[in-house]
């Protein structure tokens, strides 16, 4: 099969980690006979120095056409130490998601065993966690009217949603929680919010729907705290886009490094692909940056396009990375070497490609050593 990817490698460590994330592809595209076409474009601080838009119409026109969008990361310091500048990097993702209508976020979250000592949590509060989080993407507080008093002393930010911005993105929770443990929990604060009131309402009827599965309610405040400290409990999570930013970042630590959490933002006609951390703009060339998130993307992109043996092979040579320590830095746990950011990449493209081989195979070529023994 044929297929068109568009890549916006972004800023900081974005194109890095998405070049790993080709090879991983390419690695497929070879062992399951699949052609891949890649549509380089721009967005964010690289799109300003440019061409002065953070979000040039020529990449609107490539993720448009594209089956499917991989994106690195968005940032610089200069724009974050300047809250003043009126354009900003993030303007360009905010509107492209507005753009293509990608209005379902989902964050996976997962505790891999061989990363639990990792972890600041106790193993055994977070061993077996698997968590998916369904964030509403293109509307509530992020997207409402913004203004700001001329004296400087007083603003505010609308949040506004509607009913069918909720019952679109609950359908899908749903659905995928049947294919799971069969439960959503809505994370919301009805008890003060109306945008909130509506959510519950939302919810609660559309759950009618899905009589196998069951629906929880909880506030966002008891959320933050079971998140942590009962990790274990939640199956799929629902929520507006506020909390479900907050809520993404603060799972990370289950993982054990936030360099392992992927994402995908979903609409109708198109489908975005990311790894959750930012721009890491020290690591920016260095070649030490871990580039799992970025490749489990190009896995979730692969399941999106219904390529599920595909996207499995990276996901077992992910964990075959872990088992052998071929990692970078931030979780080389007694590895005493770390391996850097392409050697990473050139491991996980190798197995996709020698599936059979032994572990003393794969140990001995990344080690340096030239000759399969």
């Amino acid at each position: 099969m044929k297929y068109t990817i568009a890549v916006i490698p972004g800023d900081g460590i974005g194109p890095e980690v998405t070049n790993q994330a080709k090879k991983a592809l390419d690695a497929v595209a070879e062992v399951y006979d699949h052609i891949f076409l890649y549509e380089e474009a721009q967005m964010g601080s690289c799109a300003i120095e440019a061409t002065g838009n953070p979000l040039p119409e020529k990449t609107i026109e490539i993720c448009k056409k594209a089956d499917a969008i991989l994106f690195g990361a968005i940032g610089d310091p200069k724009y974050d130490n300047d809250p003043s500048l009126r354009i900003r990097p993030e303007q360009g993702l905010l509107k492209l998601r507005k753009e293509l209508d990608l209005f379902c976020n989902v964050n996976p979250v997962k505790a891999y065993d061989q990363l639990i000592k990792n972890s600041p949590l106790k193993r055994e509060i977070i061993k077996g966690t698997d968590i998916v989080i369904f964030r509403e993407l293109t509307s509530g507080i992020y997207f409402g009217k913004k203004e700001v008093s001329k004296d400087g002393k007083n603003a505010f930010d609308v949040c506004s949603y509607c009913e069918d911005e909720i019952s679109r993105i609950a359908h899908l929770a749903f659905k995928a929680a049947q294919g799971r443990k069969k439960k959503v929990t809505l994370i919301d604060k009805s008890n003060v919010l109306e945008t909130s009131k509506l959510w519950r309402k939302t919810v609660t009827e559309i759950a009618k729907q899905y009589k196998n599965v069951a629906l929880e309610h909880m506030y966002a405040d008891n959320a933050a705290m079971k998140l942590i400290l009962k990790p274990k409990s939640f199956d799929v999570v629902l929520t507006d886009n506020l909390f479900g930013d907050i809520f993404s970042d603060e799972v990370s630590v289950i993982s054990g490094s936030i360099g392992l959490l992927s994402s995908s933002s979903i609409g109708n006609n198109n489908a975005l692909f990311a790894p959750v951390h930012g721009t890491f703009s020290e690591a920016k060339g260095k070649d030490i940056a871990n580039p799992l998130a970025s490749i489990l993307s190009a896995a979730m992109l692969l399941e999106h396009l219904g390529l599920l043996e595909e996207a499995d092979a990276i996901e077992r040579a992910v964990e075959k990375s872990l088992d052998l320590n071929i990692t970078t830095e931030d979780i080389k746990g007694k590895n005493k070497y770390a391996a850097s950011t392409s050697k990473v990449g050139d491991f996980i493209a190798d197995y996709i490609l020698n599936q059979e081989d032994s572990n003393l195979n794969f140990i001995n070529i990344h080690a340096g050593q030239s000759t399969i023994i």
